[in-house]
């Protein structure tokens, strides 16, 4: 079924959140595959989607939105049958959601992936600081390593049985951490690559990396 789907964005672990949820939900989705600092996203066309000029952006109609866990969760609000996959419907059932949403997202990747990346990938723009590298990966070994008793206390995903935002999260997390050598405990290792198989981000990993 058509609606009037558009995103921006490929190339990175963001990126590669909303096309795997839009391939999970079987979405027909215009695809615009432009890169982070490529330029393009300095047009002024894109600029007029989203001014800070940054990837992803989805539309929906006339809706905008940026940020991938946002329009992770937006889609999956949206569109998604809650027998397939978890959609919280309820405020405390919510909240559990995003507790682990927001933690992958602040402590995972902008913490720790993030510093790695801008003092690496990126050191000819940010400039290079080795100890703070160093630091980031520590913090974010320490945080896999606590909360894996939990991710493996209620089921084959996050929140049970049924995949959800937060699982696109985390997996993204993994894979940008697997693709910079960052060694992975055994449990968080089965866990991704059980979601890998997933016929969903098979076709997200194509599409998003295809360049």
């Amino acid at each position: 079924m058509k609606h009037d789907l558009t995103l921006w964005g490929a190339g990175t672990a963001r990126t590669m959140r909303p096309h795997w949820m839009l391939l999970e939900l079987g979405l027909d989705y215009e695809f615009h595959p432009i890169r982070a600092r490529s330029g393009e996203t300095h047009s002024d066309d894109f600029r007029r989607l989203n001014p800070r000029h940054k990837i992803p952006v989805l539309r929906h109609g006339s809706f905008v939105l940026t940020e991938s866990a946002a329009i992770t969760q937006y889609l999956a609000e949206t569109f998604a049958d809650c027998a397939e996959l978890y959609v919280p419907g309820d405020a405390k059932s919510r909240a559990a959601l995003n507790e682990w949403c927001y933690f992958i997202l602040s402590e995972l990747d902008g913490a720790s992936l993030y510093v790695m990346r801008r003092h690496e990938e990126l050191k000819h723009v940010y400039g290079e600081a080795p100890v703070a590298v160093e630091s980031a990966k520590k913090y974010f070994l320490h945080n896999l390593e606590a909360m894996t008793p939990r991710a493996e206390r209620d089921g084959p995903y996050l929140l049970g049985d049924r995949l959800s935002a937060a699982d696109i999260l985390l997996v993204t997390c993994l894979d940008w951490a697997a693709s910079i050598a960052i060694p992975l405990p055994s449990a968080l290792l089965r866990y991704r690559e059980r979601l890998r198989r997933r016929p969903a981000y098979t076709a997200a990993f194509e599409r998003n990396f295809a360049q």
